[in-house]
């Protein structure tokens, strides 16, 4: 089992960076698939990006390819989720999700979750 706790969200104008952390706490965290999903105020919770265990493996939501990047220490129990190049559309609470499957693109699929946090992107 683990605890999640992100971290790192905030006001940030159109084109700006953020990294939100993801700490863990709990043992095996390198045996949990992880990945970041977004809700948006009246808007369905969303998949942004998920890592494998070793964080060999990462995939993207189309809508963040190229700008987001995922990665994880094992060592610190902490997963990332660079954000570059934001945009307006990006404004929601951020989600990092744990699970000892393979990672998924479901937010049914993950067991363990963060409290969240909130990024919003001015235009």
């Amino acid at each position: 089992q683990v605890q999640l706790v992100e971290s790192g969200g905030g006001l940030v104008q159109a084109g700006g960076s953020l990294r939100l952390s993801c700490a863990a706490s709990g043992r095996g965290f390198s045996s949990y698939a992880c990945g970041w999903f977004r809700q948006a105020p009246g808007k369905e919770r969303e998949f942004v990006a998920a890592i494998s265990r070793s964080g060999g493996n990462t995939h993207f939501a189309d809508s963040v390819k190229g700008r987001f990047t995922i990665s994880r220490d094992n060592a610190k129990n902490t997963v990332y989720l660079q954000m570059s190049s934001l945009r307006p559309e990006d404004t929601a609470v951020y989600y990092c999700a744990a699970d000892l499957s393979s990672w998924s693109e479901i937010p049914y699929d993950y067991v363990y979750w963060g409290q969240g946090t909130q990024v919003t992107v001015s235009s």
